[in-house]
């Protein structure tokens, strides 16, 4: 039976107890009310109150105990003593324990409430998807369901029509607005051979596209699996509250226990009375609310954080974003567009430039891709290569024209002399930021390809923002020193680690770490050692599968300004959780004293039932608490010079 159910039926049979009360000081008793209440509250006990007894006692069986140990046993002595007190011709307090009963449900329903509403966004996300796709099958354009479209599919899309599945563009170009899964408001140019994603919507253009993926692998599918992925985890803080509980019950029952032994034994009350106070203690005790403080804060904080296009995969991160001392950055497709291209070529242009293509046809570099595109714009065609070999963080070596020829950095020049020409052009290439790629045949250098990778537009913007939060930012690329600082410099990076073979990326990240915790964020599958090295590992959407994978925050729109958001929501998210703990249990520790009759004598109680109703609200404070940390700001407004 749902929560919502045994809230309704504690709450019917309660109120003619409710009603009975009311009466009461005005003389008007109803005939047989004791048998009344009895049953009542039987069925409450037996319907509504069944799953903390149960609870209660598979914990007790383990040798531990938990929440519903308070509400099972405080609402069991209430409804034992009252049957022994009806037999016996003496006051019995039945609505205590079916009151307190219905208010604990109240607050689970709360509760349940938010768990749903953070579900139910989920459940809007996977109902964007389009319900059909129009396939080209047999040489015909066929409209067919959704889930028939397979890998390979060439499938047209219409002006206002959604995009199926993720895939490439082949024919035609559109601006497609993307805002539901990545939070870009802005619609985005696509044309052949960009990337589409599944359930945006295409806005102007009719265009083909060939299906990538479908399914459960579509971006759409990953991010709702994600979300529920991340609500449902525990923030390391979590286990604290949960030792907290495991402590705080027993405490709570000795403090029961000797509540009644001092109002009884010590001050001469009568039984009904102490038993009043003590079961008082326990349900005003019963740390609901701490049960409350993490779950809803994480769910209300990924879930915002699903619609600005960032993903927290779980509540650990929360924890660790909070101590980030340093932010390393990856400089392709991180800091710059990761869209190099060839801006200048020194040397014999159409040697040089047939010979790094012949080398470069099969890498699948961005830097080879820059030199494909220009000898493609050359007209110039690719030798055939033999012997080829990658050579890590250097470049590549092949046969061509039975001559070794070789592309790469100039980690490759230890055996290969340089003439003070070339060497004082590649320093000037170097110092306005270009990448320089040595071309060579036979041990000699033949010439020189200046490739540039321009940083994005928001990179600066980004970058002084996380300064601004005192964060110390660190460029860690494979590329020469002069070319990284002189994008360093561009921006404002504080520290460049440039030359860095991909295998040593996570070695930096470790030693970085010495001088505190450290937030790595790249895109490639060279960055997957160091993403999760990283005390919190930040991949941009944009990256390869593997790097999302390894990041435990993903950036699904390619900006590096999400990084300082990204950061800010984790901090907000894990700060409202340390907040709803520190009113949860302030509440239990000043709720203690008025329960136990402490103020009694200046006319300050708190029945059971009353202590119930205190607990539901203490649980919906905690719940709306979480609530607004959707209204709290996250972007961050940082001057640039």
């Amino acid at each position: 039976m749902t929560i919502t159910k045994r809230f309704w039926i504690a709450l019917v049979f309660s109120i003619p107890m409710l009603i009975g009360m009311i009466l009461m000081p005005f003389g008007i008793m109803v005939p047989g009310s004791e048998w009344i209440q009895f049953v009542l509250t039987t069925i409450v006990m037996a319907v509504a109150a069944r799953p903390f007894i149960q609870s209660a006692w598979a914990s007790f069986k383990k040798h531990h105990s938990n929440m519903d140990t308070l509400v099972a046993i405080g609402t069991a002595v209430a409804y034992i003593y009252s049957i022994y007190a009806m037999f016996t011709g003496q006051a019995v307090f039945f609505e205590s324990a079916a009151f307190v009963i219905t208010f604990v449900l109240l607050g689970q329903v709360f509760e349940e409430r938010m768990r749903n509403n953070a579900s139910n966004a989920i459940e809007k996300l996977v109902d964007l998807q389009a319900k059909e796709a129009e396939v080209m099958r047999d040489g015909k354009l066929v409209k067919i369901p959704l889930d028939q479209v397979v890998k390979g599919d060439l499938i047209r899309v219409k002006p206002g029509q959604k995009i199926a599945v993720d895939g490439v563009i082949t024919e035609g170009s559109s601006t497609v607005d993307e805002s539901m899964v990545t939070g870009e408001s802005m619609p985005v140019a696509k044309k052949i051979g960009d990337k589409v994603i599944g359930s945006t919507i295409n806005s102007n253009g009719t265009f083909m596209f060939k299906a990538e993926k479908v399914g459960s692998d579509t971006m759409l599918s990953q991010i709702v699996e994600l979300v529920k992925k991340a609500q449902n985890s525990h923030a390391p803080i979590q286990n604290l509250t949960d030792k907290v509980s495991e402590i705080f019950v027993p405490a709570v029952l000795i403090l029961s226990i000797l509540t009644f032994l001092v109002w009884y034994v010590f001050l001469g009350a009568t039984i009904a009375k102490a038993l009043i106070f003590a079961v008082s203690v326990v349900v005003i005790a019963c740390p609901c609310a701490l049960g409350l403080a993490t779950p809803t804060a994480l769910m209300v904080g990924t879930g915002r954080g699903a619609k600005m296009g960032i993903l927290i995969k779980n509540g650990e991160v929360l924890e660790e974003v909070n101590d980030v001392k340093t932010v390393v950055m990856d400089k392709t497709g991180t800091i710059t567009n990761g869209k190099p291209e060839v801006t200048d070529i020194v040397g014999n242009e159409k040697q040089v430039l047939t010979i790094a293509a012949s080398l470069e046809e099969s890498s699948e570099h961005p830097l080879a891709t820059a030199i494909m595109d220009k000898a493609k714009t050359e007209n110039i065609q690719a030798n055939a290569a033999s012997d080829f070999s990658a050579v890590e963080g250097k470049g590549v070596t092949a046969l061509v024209d039975n001559q070794k020829a070789f592309v790469g950095n100039d980690k490759m020049l230890s055996d290969v002399e340089i003439d003070s020409k070339l060497q004082e052009k590649m320093i000037q290439l170097q110092n306005e930021a270009k990448t320089v790629v040595f071309v060579g045949v036979d041990k000699k250098i033949i010439g020189l390809i200046a490739i540039q990778d321009a940083p994005k537009a928001t990179s600066k913007e980004a970058i002084a923002t996380l300064k601004a939060r005192g964060l110390r930012t660190v460029m860690l690329t494979g590329d020469n020193q002069r070319v990284a600082e002189a994008i360093a410099k561009e921006v404002g990076i504080d520290e460049v680690i440039a030359d860095v073979l991909p295998g040593d990326k996570a070695d930096h990240v470790e030693a970085l770490q010495k001088n505190g915790k450290v937030a790595f964020v790249g895109d490639g599958i060279n960055d997957a050692p160091a993403l999760t090295m990283a005390d919190v590992g930040i991949a941009m959407g944009s990256g390869t599968d593997i790097a999302i994978e390894s990041g435990g925050i993903v950036l699904m729109k390619n900006d590096l300004r999400d990084v300082a958001k990204a950061l800010e929501l984790s901090r907000k998210t894990f700060n409202r959780i340390k907040l709803n703990l520190f009113w949860a249990f302030i509440y239990n520790v000043l709720g203690i004293p008025v329960a136990a009759g402490l103020f009694f004598a200046v006319g300050l109680s708190l029945s059971p039932e009353l202590a119930g109703l205190a607990m539901a609200f203490s649980s919906l404070s905690v719940v709306t608490s979480s609530v607004l940390l959707n209204k709290s700001k996250i972007e961050p407004k940082v001057a640039l010079d």
